[in-house]
C-alpha cells in the first residue's frame, strides 16, 4: 500500500496528505495565491528537526515564468517557487496562523541555467529546505530563514537563502497605518518599454517605463496583472520588484545583452502603490561577483537593493 507523504504532525499537515503517484497542488490559501494555477506546490515531508522536501511542479508555459520561445524555465520561477515554500512551512510546521501577513526581508538564490530547460513534461521538482534562526515572540514563530536546495530529477537548478517574518492582521494594520488595498489606488501607469527591449512577449508584462536616462526607469504597476497582483494587495509585491530588476538588467544592453541567473536582494521597506517608485541600474560590485547593481527608489528611501550575476545571452 504507497504511503502518504505530509508535512509534519499538526492539525494542517492533513491537507497535504497526497498517495504517491498522485499530484495535486497544496491548498493556495497555505502559498498565499488565490488562484491555483499560480499554486506550484503539491505537497511536502519533514525529514529531521527544521528541515524539510518540499514537492513542486512547474508548468511547461507560462505568461511569465517560462521563455517566450518556451524552451526555458525564468529564474524568478525559483524565487516564487521558494517563497511560496517558506510559506508552506510557516503555516503547516511552525503553526503561523494563516490570518497573518508575509514580510519578505530578504532573498539571494543562484540558478544554473543548463538545468532550466523546458522538457516534455512539467518538471517535478524536491526542494531541500533548513530552517534556521527561528524567532519566538509570545510563543509564536515570528520569523526565520531558510535554505533551499532546488532540484530537478537529481539536478540542482538553484539554490536560495530567504528570511522573512510574520506578523498578526492587527499589527500588520497598526504598521500600515490605515492604508489597505481598499484605501489605496495605484497611480496610472505609463507607457512602457518595448516588449523586445527587455525579453518580454507582451507589452502588459512590461513593468519600465523610460525616464530619458538609459539606466534609470519608472516601475509600471499594473494592479491588474493577473500574475503580480493575484490577490489585492495594498503595496507592491516583491515579486513584481524583481521582475523590475530582471528587466533593467535586460534594458541595459551597453555591454551586449546579458541573461540575470542570480539574485541577492535586500528589502528595506514597503513599495507603496500612490507614490512613483524609479528603478536605477550601474556596474555591479567585483568583491560580491555582481554584474549590475539595481536600486528602487521611493522619494528619499531606498526600498531595495539587488545584486545581479549575468552571462552572455
Amino acid at each position: 500500500m504507497p504511503q502518504p507523504r505530509q508535512l509534519a504532525t499538526n492539525p494542517l499537515a492533513e491537507t497535504l496528505t497526497v498517495p504517491d503517484g498522485l499530484t495535486a497542488t497544496v491548498p493556495r490559501q497555505l502559498v498565499h495565491r488565490a488562484s491555483v494555477a499560480e499554486t506550484l506546490l503539491t505537497g511536502g515531508t519533514s525529514t529531521d528537526t527544521d528541515r524539510f522536501t518540499v514537492f513542486a511542479q512547474w508548468p511547461r508555459a507560462h505568461q511569465l515564468h517560462v521563455s517566450p520561445d518556451r524552451s526555458a524555465y525564468e529564474p524568478l520561477l525559483v524565487a516564487e517557487t521558494v517563497r511560496q515554500a517558506g510559506t508552506l512551512l510557516a503555516h503547516t510546521a511552525y503553526e503561523v496562523p494563516l490570518g497573518h501577513k508575509f514580510v519578505l526581508k530578504e532573498m539571494r538564490f543562484s540558478t544554473h541555467p543548463e538545468h532550466l530547460a523546458v522538457g516534455s513534461a512539467p518538471a517535478e521538482l524536491a526542494i531541500h529546505i533548513t530552517v534556521s534562526d527561528i524567532d519566538r515572540r509570545g510563543g509564536r514563530v515570528a520569523g526565520f530563514r531558510y535554505d533551499a536546495d532546488v532540484r530537478i530529477g537529481g539536478e540542482r537548478v538553484a539554490t536560495a537563502h530567504t528570511a522573512a517574518t510574520w506578523t498578526s492582521d492587527a499589527v500588520y494594520r497598526r504598521l500600515r497605518g490605515g492604508r489597505s488595498a481598499a484605501t489605496v489606488s495605484a497611480l496610472p501607469v505609463p507607457p512602457g518599454l518595448p516588449p523586445a527591449a527587455v525579453d518580454r512577449a507582451l507589452p502588459a508584462d512590461v513593468v519600465l517605463a523610460p525616464s530619458g536616462d538609459p539606466d534609470r526607469w519608472r516601475l509600471r504597476v499594473d494592479t491588474a496583472h493577473a500574475v503580480f497582483f493575484d490577490h489585492p494587495l495594498d503595496h507592491v509585491p516583491g515579486m513584481l520588484l524583481l521582475e523590475a530588476v530582471r528587466q533593467a538588467v535586460s534594458a541595459r544592453t551597453r555591454n551586449g545583452r546579458r541573461t540575470p541567473v542570480s539574485f541577492r536582494t535586500v528589502f528595506h521597506q514597503y513599495a507603496e502603490l500612490d507614490q512613483p517608485i524609479w528603478i536605477e541600474a550601474a556596474d555591479g560590485r567585483e568583491a560580491h561577483d555582481a554584474d549590475v547593481q539595481v536600486v528602487g527608489q521611493q522619494g528619499e528611501s531606498t526600498v531595495f537593493e539587488c545584486e545581479v550575476g549575468t552571462e552572455a545571452a
